[in-house]
């Protein structure tokens, strides 16, 4: 059997053996594990069920992992991916005033997408069709979007109706437990601790409970809570006519999501053939559809590949036997997170702050010297977080990209695909004109 499964997972061609690849997959389980926190903690707004939202985080997360095991067989896990996260609760929900279980129908409809996208191989000319410059002003975007809700839950920002915002309290003791959070983290992530935010934010609610900012409150718990969330969401709900972009951009950022994590865990751990291929790259992205549905059918939001999945991979990693790991750890975790309690938005708070700092290494990417290159990339980043709205910035982003394109004389050098989607985006601008 044990021999049956190295030749499965190519241990002599890749070089793994079992030692590395299980601490490659406990490696990459502890630098993503703060998930289990703090996914809930940006859900529960929605009026989601906290418990319900951990189960359904522990869940989707180890069936994303098995699929990528057993399936594409590499060293990637998925979890819910945070940006993705937020979209959902305070753009769809908060924003535009849907029912979290209407979202959640159209996280499903997007992995359902996803799959038919990818079975029919019209997944490869919607990449060839984006723009490059776009995938990395989408990720900075993002991260900027992500920083700006940690900062506004940690009090460091609050409103301002001349200023629109401004410094908040830095003596107030919340505040303050927000700051020593941010400093832990980064200090640990200094040192190189690989479970930096994990500590962290331990570390941080434990402060806040012997300090008295935080009562700890466990509630009884059983796997039954799933059920609060387990097959709650409305499809049909999803189908009106007026949430297909809710659909269209949780299929869309889930594509670049996975294509930077591609990249990067590709490259690091030498996955790419001669010609810059990826064996089996639809089963991966076959993986990550399958799993966005589940973790819709669980209660959560879409399931993404993980950009720390590197960790794992420099800690040796190079099979799916990392991945499995990786997924029977969130499957324990299932049954111990949720009796840890509501983990408070001060502890939380720092995590989204560094998650958005990590994701303007993107930046880098972005050809700034390129007036052509650089304006739709910066209207990208910038339209995300002060519209408050993904959509937003790939909206200003795709359109900018087309008209200098065409204003340059070089719009035979356009996708045909990417003049439709402009044009989606043009009406869109005057169906909705504003939000």
């Amino acid at each position: 059997m044990r021999a049956r499964l190295e030749r499965y997972f190519q241990f002599e061609a890749l070089g793994a053996n079992w030692r590395t690849e299980i601490l490659a997959g406990s490696t990459t389980f502890v630098t993503m594990a703060y998930i289990i926190f703090v996914n809930p903690s940006i859900l529960r707004e929605t009026g989601m069920p906290v418990a319900a939202v951990t189960a359904a985080t522990c869940l989707a997360s180890a069936i994303g992992c098995f699929l990528m095991c057993g399936l594409a067989r590499y060293p990637i896990a998925l979890a819910p991916g945070m940006g993705l996260n937020a979209y959902f609760t305070y753009t769809v929900c908060l924003g535009m005033g849907v029912n979290w279980r209407i979202a959640l129908g159209a996280v499903f409809l997007s992995g359902v997408i996803f799959l038919i996208l990818t079975a029919l191989g019209i997944r490869q000319l919607i990449l060839e069709a984006i723009p490059r410059e776009l995938f990395s002003a989408v990720a900075v975007g993002i991260g900027l979007f992500i920083a700006f809700i940690g900062f506004r839950n940690a009090g460091i920002i609050q409103p301002h109706a001349a200023t629109i915002v401004s410094l908040g309290n830095l003596r107030d003791p919340g505040t303050l437990l927000s700051v020593f959070g941010l400093l832990l983290i980064a200090g640990l992530m200094v040192w190189r601790v690989r479970a930096a935010m994990l500590l962290g934010i331990l570390a941080t609610t434990l402060v806040g409970a012997a300090t008295g900012l935080v009562r700890w409150n466990p509630q009884p718990y059983s796997p039954a809570d799933l059920s609060s969330t387990f097959l709650k969401l409305d499809v049909a709900g999803a189908l009106n006519l007026g949430l297909l972009e809710i659909v269209f951009v949780f299929l869309f950022v889930d594509l670049f999501d996975n294509i930077g994590t591609l990249v990067a865990v590709g490259t690091r751990a030498g996955l790419f053939d001669r010609d810059g291929h990826i064996p089996r790259v639809n089963r991966i992205l076959t993986s990550d559809a399958v799993a966005s549905t589940a973790g819709a059918l669980c209660g959560t939001s879409t399931v993404v590949s993980y950009i720390e999945s590197a960790a794992g991979v420099v800690a040796g990693g190079r099979t799916g036997v990392t991945a499995i790991v990786c997924g029977l750890l969130f499957l324990a975790a299932l049954f111990v997170a949720p009796l840890l309690g509501v983990i408070p938005a001060q502890a939380t708070a720092p995590a989204l702050i560094i998650v958005g700092a990590l994701m303007l290494t993107h930046t880098e990417e972005i050809e700034w010297a390129r007036p052509a290159s650089a304006i739709p990339a910066f209207l990208t980043l910038a339209a995300i977080p002060l519209t408050f709205s993904i959509a937003n910035g790939l909206a200003f982003g795709f359109t900018s990209f087309t008209l200098l394109k065409v204003i340059a004389g070089e719009w035979r050098k356009v996708s045909w695909l990417v003049y439709l989607l402009t044009a989606l985006f043009i009406l869109r601008f005057f169906y909705l004109g504003t939000g």
